[in-house]
């Protein structure tokens, strides 16, 4: 079954897709899978990963919502997924690939959004930056040490996806403008539904141009896109490129910086510091797989690890055990 996928991508994979049967490989040599395509086998390593189901517990934007519909660090990788795989159907390069991009891309991501990603490089003598991690996370961290042993272009694809690279796929480019396009679209949303802002907040030219619901948005942005990419390069229109960067501007202005959607994030720090700095003395309670890692790596790499890979909830309960005295009682 593998070999007869591999033979059908010649079809309808363009000159500029990656066909799985010419895949660079992976860093420890496998017998391939009789019935999935090496990417095919990339999505489903991701998707069994315990990175993977962390996602849901770890923040997107706002801290602590109060509400069951805003979108958790999961729910973002999953929007950014099916935007990825329908403008690379649209193209005609590899979807697997494609797709397993799109799953590994955030894996590498803090507790608590990107106050977190500041506050690890803040307090990580390396620095930090959850694209490195998220590389670090299927290379080195999961299954206890070993790794997913993933495909080098769904590797590089997941590394670069936040600023791209100069040997990038078509694929691993189509994941980085869908993050983009993503994420924009989604937290308007979710700041709209928190009170945060209102549709008529939104500038005229952005409405306009793109339309008044997140679902018109994101199909405006994806259409210009896929008609104006073309000869192996992905882009929007000059016009769109410039109607985007003026909604990035906004949503920068008035969501991401906004006192009200941050007013908890001044906490961040202090809670990742403590824990950091308490493992980083107490070396012999970390878990026993980042005992592991901080024999090979040193222990402030292992600490970091183990700190990155915390969702919020846990963050939380694990400074709180540190640092909050235990309730007791007089019998």
């Amino acid at each position: 079954m593998r070999e007869i996928r591999e033979n059908a991508e010649r079809s309808f994979i363009c000159p500029y897709g990656v066909l799985s049967a010419e895949s660079k490989g992976r860093a420890r040599e496998e017998d391939p899978c009789p019935m999935r395509t090496c990417f095919q086998r990339d999505v489903d390593r991701i998707i069994h990963s315990k990175a993977f189901r962390r996602l849901k517990h770890k923040t997107q934007v706002f801290l602590q919502p109060e509400g069951d519909h805003y979108r958790t660090r999961l729910t973002h990788t999953l929007e950014v997924m099916r935007l990825a795989r329908t403008i690379a159907r649209a193209l005609c390069v590899n979807e697997d690939l494609t797709e397993a991009i799109a799953l590994g891309h955030d894996l590498g991501h803090t507790p608590f959004g990107h106050a977190g990603e500041r506050a690890l490089r803040e307090i990580h003598g390396g620095g930090f930056a959850h694209y490195e991690q998220s590389l670090r996370v299927v290379d080195v961290i999961e299954r206890d040490g070993v790794g997913l042993n993933l495909s080098y272009e769904t590797r590089m694809g997941i590394l670069n996806h936040t600023y791209g690279s100069q040997d990038d796929t078509m694929e691993a480019t189509i994941v980085r403008f869908s993050d983009r396009m993503a994420y924009i679209n989604h937290d308007l949303d979710d700041a709209i539904r928190a009170g945060i802002l209102t549709e008529a907040d939104v500038p005229e030219r952005i409405r306009t141009a793109l339309g008044d619901k997140n679902s018109i948005r994101i199909n405006s942005i994806v259409t210009d896109l896929i008609q104006n990419s073309k000869n192996g390069t992905v882009q929007m229109s000059e016009e769109m490129g410039e109607i985007y960067d003026i909604f990035h501007n906004f949503m920068y202005d008035n969501v991401y910086y906004n006192p009200k959607a941050k007013s908890e994030e001044s906490k961040v720090l202090g809670i990742l510091r403590g824990i950091y700095e308490y493992y980083i003395s107490h070396s012999d309670q970390l878990p026993e797989d980042y005992n592991c890692i901080a024999h090979k790596d040193g222990l402030d790499r292992a600490v970091c690890d183990y700190v990155a890979g915390m969702t919020d909830s846990y963050a939380m309960e694990t400074y709180s055990k540190i640092f909050i005295p235990m309730a007791w009682t007089v019998k």
